[in-house]
């Protein structure tokens, strides 16, 4: 139902108003001719929001939960599984509330009693890196890889330390060990750190950087905020070298937190297994951004359910297409859309417009004939 309201921009006294329209006529100077229809207009449409954001689906998914980028608004969780190529293994739906350990767990679960496997190993960046989280995933029978702070790294390597100072070569390995948990819970990890030469570079300009902004500060040059390597006493205000020192010294080295046995995974293995992870990352951007898998305006669960299975669809297909041509998705949807061919009726006859392909077009498309 359309609410009704004299319009500014036609001769007729009364009008059905879209949505659209409101927002078109809203800064123009138009009156309803009494109070009574005024406040009956805006009170109908509080009702019409307000009864369809209570319409509530058969499970309601969409909940208000912890979100890496900081929004309040009701949300589903999406777990996504990968190979090491990046070509999509699996796709489950979670509310918004859950735990991520506990929706990694259930893709996992899900996807053991599909296929049959029982050897999984989980990769995961730093985020999972807590106590409670890998138990959760050892107690359920899997192996892992987890990015490790490098927090605990100068007590790793005192020895090390002392005697060699921070003079690694590019591309060494160690090996150590580190305890996870308090109490009758805390259980030993290996643990395998990696220098690099590339890694070193980066970690200076960015500690080089923050020094300098924390020596503006400390100066009085800039306002005074929450810095890593500015100490505050009192009023007084200067630079933590003890902090800064420490961080000098941990630069280059990335360490990787994992409960495989060093007889049956080499430290360089572990380390080329937690590099694939950029693949999971480079499908998530894809499914986001070049297949535009949100916002989703959906509310039903099936509904969102068979949305997600489209863009699953079309994530394997993208990394499919990807895989024979070695180009990247939006590089093939934008060359590949404007190849087209239609046939027109003019005059009764009927006319055909060949499709315009150009030599690299024709390339991938011979790339692509040759995958099927």
């Amino acid at each position: 139902m359309h609410p009704i309201f004299p319009c500014a921009r036609c001769s007729a006294a009364w009008a059905p108003a879209s949505t659209r329209t409101t927002a078109t006529c809203w800064p123009k100077p138009w009156r309803l001719p009494t109070g009574n229809r005024r406040t009956g207009f805006f009170s109908h449409v509080r009702r019409s929001h307000t009864s369809f954001l209570k319409r509530k689906p058969k499970k309601n998914c969409a909940k208000v939960g912890m979100s890496k980028e900081r929004r309040v608004d009701p949300q589903i969780q999406v777990g996504l599984l990968v190979d090491p190529a990046g070509f999509p293994l699996e796709l489950l739906m979670f509310e918004g509330n859950k735990a991520e350990t506990t929706a990694i767990i259930l893709v996992l679960e899900a996807f053991q009693e599909r296929h049959g496997i029982t050897d999984l190993v989980v990769v995961a960046d730093a985020g999972m890196l807590s106590a409670n989280n890998l138990n959760v995933i050892e107690d359920a029978g899997f192996t892992f890889i987890v990015g490790s702070r490098l927090t605990k790294a100068p007590y790793d390597f005192q020895e090390y330390f002392d005697a060699k100072g921070n003079r690694f070569t590019n591309g060494e390995v160690l090996e150590s060990t580190r305890l996870m948990g308090t109490g009758k819970n805390a259980w030993e990890l290996r643990v395998v750190y990696q220098r690099s030469a590339k890694r070193l570079a980066r970690d200076n300009r960015n500690i080089n950087l923050m020094e300098r902004k924390a020596l503006a500060v400390a100066e009085g040059k800039s306002l005074l905020k929450k810095m890593r390597f500015l100490k505050v006493t009192g009023a007084e205000k200067e630079l933590n070298e003890k902090i800064i020192e420490r961080a000098r010294m941990l630069a280059g080295l990335k360490g990787y937190v994992t409960n495989l046995p060093i007889e049956a995974v080499p430290a360089t293995k572990v380390i080329s297994a937690y590099h694939d992870l950029w693949q999971v990352k480079a499908s998530f951007r894809m499914t986001k951004s070049d297949l535009r898998a949100r916002p989703i305006f959906h509310r039903e669960v099936d509904s969102l359910d068979a949305h997600l299975t489209v863009v699953f669809a079309a994530l394997a297909i993208g990394r499919h297409l990807q895989k024979l041509t070695g180009l990247p998705l939006k590089r093939l949807i934008t060359d590949l859309k404007a190849v087209r061919s239609a046939k027109v009726l003019i005059n009764g006859q009927v006319v055909t417009f060949v499709a315009q392909i150009t030599e690299g077009v024709g390339e991938v498309l011979s790339r692509l004939r040759g995958g099927y």
